[in-house]
């Protein structure tokens, strides 16, 4: 039995003696194993993981999955600390000195009285930290574990602080719609080297629209994943109800109820079907 005192109510000091149990002599086999490395995806999950508590706007989710990702800062800091490295101390340290460096607007005589401006003068002192002497390398910097959309809109916020952007979305929506015909270029050509650039171009355009109405591709991107869930779950349901199975139907059959559920989904008035 390990040495721990079960409580009412535990305290972050708690949690940080809790990891190091776990990871300890008479632990758990799976804690004392993981690495750095190892718990890299684990980061990414539970951070997404906190997203979608906020997005359900559920206070009691949202404290669960704070505390996943809390329980991910810990762990590494577990980690470097048995290997001779830092802990949470160390990482608490450095963090204050970044804050307290990056608002000069708080702790300093700049003024940023505006939203705006603080972000101007965050942006300016990262970069000077980081030694980045150009918009390039401070494109470099972004991290490339981000997802694509969200990396990609970054990249582009930077260009266009400097001007590099169109004036209004229609030079964009251009630009998408090159890349589109670019596109069908490479697929009727068979030339799946080329898809697969062009496709990466489409959708690094179509993140530009985006960018116009201040919109976050990212979460775009989750709404039409849910969008395409409901309406496939809504197939399989009314698939079932009419005796169906999707593995016997054609995809013909299969896209009519689809629309179906489009329309019924979206308020619309349903088009009777009728299935072959």
């Amino acid at each position: 039995m390990v040495d721990w005192e079960f409580k009412e109510k535990y305290d972050l000091n708690d949690f940080i003696r809790l990891i190091d149990v776990l990871r300890g002599p008479g632990g758990c086999p799976w804690d004392a194993k993981q690495t750095h490395e190892s718990l890299r995806h684990n980061a990414i999950e539970e951070a997404w993981e906190v997203c979608d508590a906020i997005d359900e706007g559920s206070a009691d989710h949202l404290r669960e999955e704070l505390g996943d990702l809390i329980m991910q800062v810990i762990f590494h800091a577990s980690i470097a600390k048995e290997n001779g490295g830092f802990d949470l101390d160390a990482i608490s340290d450095e963090a204050c000195k970044k804050l307290v460096h990056r608002h000069p607007h708080v702790f300093g005589s700049v003024k940023a009285d505006t939203p705006e401006e603080v972000l101007t003068n965050w942006d300016a002192i990262k970069r000077a930290d980081r030694g980045q002497q150009s918009v390039a390398s401070a494109m470099d910097g972004i991290p490339r574990g981000l997802p694509g959309l969200m990396r990609s809109e970054k990249i582009q916020n930077k260009a266009a602080k400097l001007g590099f952007d169109w004036p209004e979305v229609s030079g964009a929506m251009d630009k998408l719609r090159e890349e589109v015909g670019e596109l069908q270029e490479g697929i009727d050509a068979g030339d799946v080297e080329n898809i697969k650039e062009e496709l990466g171009d489409v959708l690094f355009s179509a993140v530009n629209v985006a960018r116009f109405y201040d919109l976050d591709s990212e979460a775009l991107m989750h709404s039409a994943c849910a969008k395409f869930i409901r309406r496939f779950r809504y197939l399989e349901e009314h698939a079932a109800a009419r005796g169906l199975r999707l593995e016997d139907m054609t995809l013909g059959q299969m896209e009519q109820i689809y629309q179906e559920a489009r329309r019924e989904l979206e308020g619309k008035e349903p088009v009777p079907v009728d299935i072959p």
